[in-house]
């Protein structure tokens, strides 16, 4: 039987719940001072409630119900018109939990139960319930007879607590819970992450580990982990090749460019080359009918705009779609979200990244990077999108390695970049060290870079 799911008003965010939250069942929010707990509520709340099934909002001794308005009408969800025609009700719990202490809440539930008919009732926030409690029986009982009351109808409940993700699960209400949500803010080296953690569902899957999310005039936007399981379905493969826009590479190459949907990784060091051999691929594919995105974090479009210019191609190319993002702040899930929805927008063929090193460092960590890598290439090549990333190695002359990562295996071509010395001035050298399903010659070839773009040269001697 498959469990009934009301939607959050976050497309990623159902699909991390495997649906939605939980209909007629008790869904607890948790989460640090900040997190957002109220915001999730309210929309969830806003998103659901119709004029034949409202949404009742409980707001207790956390925080005055006029300052929960207020802020809430700051947010694009809010509705002001569901709230005077009684789509949405709010009610204060305060002055009851005051007066009558929990019994007197119960009796005030009640009433509100009856009158408004909710389909979704909403608690904000739980813990103050603690606070009036004389004693833990006290609480279970009065725990006991508001969980009553609100099975008993068909409604939904939603618990807001300021608790931490670590200590959430041991209080009393998380037991009865059918499902918890804990919003947490993580400190990443000196940057502070936002993350949402699934840690229960009852009686369903959903999907596992910290994801990110940030908190918006929309509401909550969520960006689910990327962390994908090997796909072993069989796809089919292009039988054409993606051509590099260089036709001296294109030559060496042997069959006039990379397989269509292979991942190519260009490694070199500083001034070597890289984004022009990156420009080169996505302008050829442009105008031969296959739209491209080069993802930058390395130049603005006003600097974009004049580099391009000086090899004769426009910024302003329609197939050509420039992502100019800063490494600042940023998250490697809702980076590779935003570039997977303007891939599917734009229809994109070819993706360029310049470049890799600055996703490993905003991934803070080693084994999250190589999963999030294998994720994003087994998506781009299933999908039959070219992937070409630009790597920055720190040796100018004979790399010995292209990533601390191991990286390079992902890649179904690696093209390495290198300076060589010739007397008293660098020579630029390029060689093939790896074409997956395709033959090569590891020679190391001279090139000049020109007004033109890339000249390939002799082969060169390398030294010893």
């Amino acid at each position: 039987m498959t469990t009934e799911r009301i939607s959050t008003g976050t497309e990623q965010l159902d699909e991390i719940l495997n649906g939605g939250l939980l209909k007629h069942a008790i869904n607890l929010i948790v989460g640090v001072p900040g997190s957002g707990k109220t915001i999730l509520s309210q929309q969830v709340a806003f998103h659901n409630a119709t004029p034949t099934e409202p949404a009742l909002y409980l707001s207790t001794l956390s925080e005055p119900l006029d300052k929960i308005l207020r802020y809430g009408e700051g947010l694009a969800f809010f509705d002001l018109d569901g709230v005077r025609d009684g789509r949405v009700v709010y009610e204060d719990l305060g002055q009851s939990l005051g007066e009558g202490g929990l019994d007197e809440v119960l009796s005030a539930v009640d009433a509100l139960l009856r009158r408004v008919q909710p389909s979704i009732v909403v608690v904000d926030s739980f813990r103050a319930f603690h606070a009036i409690a004389q004693d833990v029986r006290t609480f279970r009982l009065f725990l006991y007879g508001l969980l009553r009351r609100l099975t008993a109808t068909p409604t939904t409940s939603i618990w807001n607590a300021p608790y931490a993700r670590e200590g959430a699960i041991n209080e009393a209400e998380s037991a009865v819970a059918d499902a918890i949500i804990a919003l947490d803010v993580k400190r990443v080296a000196e940057r502070e992450l936002r993350i949402l953690q699934v840690l229960k569902v009852r009686g369903s899957s959903y999907r596992s580990g910290e994801h990110s999310y940030r908190i918006t005039a929309d509401g909550l936007k969520v960006f689910p982990r990327l962390a994908d399981e090997r796909i072993a379905s069989r796809y089919q493969l292009s039988p054409e090749h993606a051509a590099t826009g260089i036709k001296a590479l294109d030559d060496l190459l042997g069959a006039g460019g990379y397989w269509s949907g292979a991942t190519t990784l260009i490694a070199g060091p500083s001034g070597i080359g890289k984004t022009l051999m990156g420009l080169h691929f996505i302008y050829h594919g442009a105008r031969t009918g296959e739209p491209g995105i080069l993802a930058t974090f390395h130049e603005n479009e006003t600097q974009l705009a004049r580099i391009v210019a000086s090899f004769g191609w426009s910024i302003d190319e329609p197939d050509v779609h420039v992502m100019a993002r800063g490494v600042v702040g940023m998250d490697i899930d809702e980076w590779a979200h935003e570039l997977i929805d303007l891939a599917d927008r734009t229809r994109a063929r070819r993706i360029v990244v310049d470049s890799l090193p600055d996703l490993e460092i905003a991934a803070g960590d080693p084994i999250r990077f190589r999963e999030w890598m294998f994720s994003v290439i087994q998506r781009f090549t299933r999908a039959g999108v070219s992937l070409m990333m630009l790597v920055e190695v720190p040796d100018l002359f004979e790399v010995d390695r292209i990533s601390d990562q191991g990286i390079s295996h992902l890649a179904d071509n690696v093209i390495l970049l290198q300076y060589v010395r010739e007397g008293a001035e660098l020579a630029r050298a390029l060689t093939v060290l790896k074409t997956r399903a395709m033959r090569h010659r590891p020679m190391v070839h001279r090139y000049d870079i020109t007004g033109e773009g890339f000249v390939l040269g002799d082969v060169l001697l390398m030294p010893g």
